[in-house]
C-alpha cells in the first residue's frame, strides 16, 4: 500500500493484517463515553459521491468525524457535476480547497485510479466502490467480522483467515464486493467458493484465485461463512434469470439451507438486503447473521484506513511494524496501541 486505497489486491498479506489489527484498536474507542480521537484534527476530508449510498458515506463519515478531521460532503445530485463539469474540473477544485483526503464513489470502473494517478490532486484517494470493479473498506470490514466472529476478538490479532471456507452467493456479474473479497481473503489464506446461476458469472472467472459451484446446497456444510450479494437490478439491462422466484428457489438462504451449515458457521450480507430474495427474514434475524456488525465493524475498518494512510502528528504506537503509508515519512509507526495522549 503506497498512500491510496484503491484496490484491495494492492494489499499484502502484512497490509491487511495491519489493517484488520488496527481496526480492533479503533473498535474499541467506540466503546468509550467520548468516542473521538484528535489523530487527523486540521486534516480535511471529503466525501465525493457520484453514485447514490447511504450505508457507506456515512460509515465514512462517523469514520472521519470520530477522528476529528473536517468533513466535507459532496454528492453530484445538484452539484456542478450535474451541469455538466468533469471529473478532473471537480479534483483541481478541492485540490485549491487544500483537501487532504478524497473518499470517492463513482459509477465508472477506474475512475478513483484516474484521480489517484492524474496528478490533478495532491491527496490521498480512498476508493469507495467504483462500477462493477471495486470495493476495498468493504472487502476489509468483511475480513475483519470473519476474523472476530472465526477466530475470536482478542485471539484474531495478527491472524489472517488461512484455512477458513467462504462462500459467496448471488450476482457475481456485477459486484465489485464479490471482486474485492475474493482478492482480499485470497491474501489473506481463506479458501473461496463462488455460487451464481451461470449467467451472473463474468467473462474470465476460471482465472480469478476460487472455485466455482453452480449448486449453493452442495456448499454449505462446507462453508465456515456465507455471504449473499444483492442481485444489482440497477445494473442490470437484461433478463438474467427467468423469475424472482427461481431465483430464490436456488440460490436464496432460508431457514432450511442455513441448518445445514456447521455450527459455528456465520451468514453475512453486505447490505442493504432484499429480504425475501436471497435472504429470509428468519435467516436475517437470527443470531448467525452478521449484517449489522458489519455496519459497525465498517466504521472501525475506515477509521483504520484512514488513519494510516493520513496518520495524525500523535504517535499512536509503541511498535515497529513498517507503515502502510509512506505518504509521511515523519509517522512512521502503526496503530497498536492508543497513545497516552489521545486516551486524553
Amino acid at each position: 500500500m503506497q498512500r491510496h486505497l484503491i484496490s484491495a489486491a494492492d494489499l499484502t498479506r502484512d497490509d491487511a493484517v495491519l489493517i484488520l489489527d488496527t481496526a480492533e484498536e479503533m473498535a474499541r474507542v467506540a466503546d468509550r463515553p467520548i468516542k473521538k480521537l484528535p489523530t487527523l484534527r486540521g486534516r480535511t476530508v471529503v466525501n465525493l459521491f457520484f453514485e447514490d449510498s447511504t450505508r457507506t458515506r456515512i460509515s465514512f463519515e462517523a469514520a472521519e468525524k470520530r477522528l476529528s478531521a473536517d468533513v466535507i460532503n459532496f454528492t453530484a445530485k445538484g452539484s456542478s457535476v450535474s451541469k455538466g463539469e468533469s471529473l478532473k474540473d471537480t479534483a483541481q477544485t478541492l485540490e485549491a480547497m487544500g483537501v487532504d483526503a478524497v473518499v470517492i464513489r463513482h459509477g465508472a470502473s477506474g475512475a478513483p485510479y484516474r484521480l489517484a494517478t492524474s496528478g490533478w490532486i495532491d491527496a490521498a484517494v480512498i476508493n469507495a466502490g467504483d462500477g462493477t470493479h471495486q470495493h476495498p473498506t468493504q472487502a476489509l470490514l468483511d475480513a475483519f467480522t470473519m476474523r472476530r466472529r472465526l477466530v475470536g476478538r482478542d485471539a484474531g490479532l495478527g491472524q489472517d483467515l488461512a484455512g477458513k471456507r467462504i462462500t459467496l452467493v448471488g450476482d457475481i456479474l456485477h459486484s465489485r464486493v464479490a471482486r474485492s473479497n475474493v482478492d482480499l481473503l485470497h491474501t489473506l489464506g481463506a479458501e473461496v467458493t463462488l455460487v451464481a446461476p451461470p449467467t451472473l458469472l463474468p467473462v474470465g472467472i476460471g482465472s480469478w484465485p476460487c472455485e466455482i459451484s453452480y449448486d449453493l446446497d452442495s456448499t454449505l456444510s462446507k462453508s465456515d461463512a456465507v455471504m449473499l450479494l444483492r442481485v444489482q437490478r440497477e445494473r442490470m439491462n437484461a433478463a438474467f434469470f427467468p423469475t424472482e422466484r427461481e431465483y430464490s428457489r436456488r440460490y436464496g438462504l432460508d431457514g432450511d439451507r442455513m441448518a445445514k451449515m456447521p455450527e459455528h458457521a456465520i451468514v453475512m450480507h453486505p447490505g442493504p438486503m432484499v429480504r425475501g430474495m436471497e435472504i429470509t427474514a428468519e435467516v436475517a434475524d437470527s443470531e448467525r447473521c452478521t449484517a449489522i456488525e458489519q455496519v459497525t465493524n465498517g466504521v472501525s475498518i475506515r477509521m483504520a484506513v484512514l488513519y494510516l494512510l493520513l496518520g495524525g502528528n500523535e504517535p499512536a504506537v509503541t511498535h515497529t511494524r513498517p507503515p502502510v503509508s509512506h505518504h509521511h515519512p515523519s509517522n512512521e509507526r502503526s496503530a497498536h496501541t492508543i497513545s497516552a495522549d489521545e486516551e486524553k
